[in-house]
């Protein structure tokens, strides 16, 4: 059996970790859908989506192996560490559930990521800066699909908005996570790496009221609640979504096409 590799947390690291995990395991919830979408055209959009976020992911972790210094390449960040050594955020592992689900939370995290795509084209780190001109512009896409979806699932039939509604009420506590600051974050913002994730949070708000105004959905209050991922501490759903991802890798180690 393969071992876990073991991971150099410098903040800029883990700081890319973040956004490339992110994009990784929401590209595995999204490739759940092909075969499953409800009309033809939303399995391709759907699959091209997920790919969208592998590419951003790859282009990351790849960066983020290279300013790590220990040898590890996408490959290995990708399929060889263990559950806490992977920082995306919560909301990107939880289970796929139905369409409305789907979209509403590809909305949340596709804004953000336009946002933070957007800052990220001014960063200090060149690379970053171009893997970000192209990740902006994917994510604007993510964003106008998912606000459409969102805004014609709350505006049609009494199912469609009661599955809408129950999304709100499933998923809307997670996204607070997306704004946590902490020393990793104010240390990346600091280097000029990219925007601190707490800034993000005003813009975010105002681009979510929008759409939300337009559908005629109400802005959950806020609670006290956090998830923990970009820490590394995941939910029960996270463990599922290795062992599948990892199992060819772990099963043949360094096995190729």
């Amino acid at each position: 059996m393969t071992q876990s590799i073991q991971l150099k947390r410098a903040p800029e690291v883990q700081y890319l970790l973040r956004v490339g995990d992110t994009a990784l395991i929401l590209a595995q919830r999204l490739a759940e859908w092909c075969g499953h979408a409800p009309v033809l055209e939303e399995d391709i959009a759907l699959a091209n989506m997920a790919l969208d976020l592998v590419g951003q992911s790859r282009a990351l972790l790849t960066h983020a192996g290279a300013l790590e210094g220990a040898g590890h390449d996408e490959d290995q960040l990708a399929f060889l560490r263990d559950e806490r050594d992977y920082f995306n955020a919560t909301i990107a592992e939880l289970p796929r559930g139905d369409f409305a689900f789907t979209v509403l939370r590809n909305l949340i995290v596709a804004t953000w990521a336009k946002l933070l795509w957007e800052g990220l084209q001014a960063s200090s780190d060149t690379e970053v800066s171009a893997i970000a001109g192209k990740a902006v512009k994917e994510a604007r896409y993510h964003q106008q699909h998912a606000a459409d979806w969102v805004v014609r699932l709350a505006d049609g039939t009494a199912e469609s908005r009661r599955r809408i509604d129950d999304a709100l009420a499933a998923v809307w506590r997670f996204s607070a996570e997306l704004f946590e600051c902490d020393a990793v974050d104010t240390a990346a913002h600091a280097a000029g790496l990219g925007p601190s994730f707490a800034d993000l949070r005003e813009p975010w708000l105002a681009e979510m009221t929008a759409v939300f105004d337009e559908a005629g959905l109400i802005m959950p209050k806020d609670t006290s609640f956090r998830s923990t991922g970009t820490r590394g501490v995941h939910s029960e759903h996270m463990g599922f979504i290795l062992a599948e991802m990892q199992h060819l890798q772990r099963s043949y180690p360094g096995g190729v096409w």
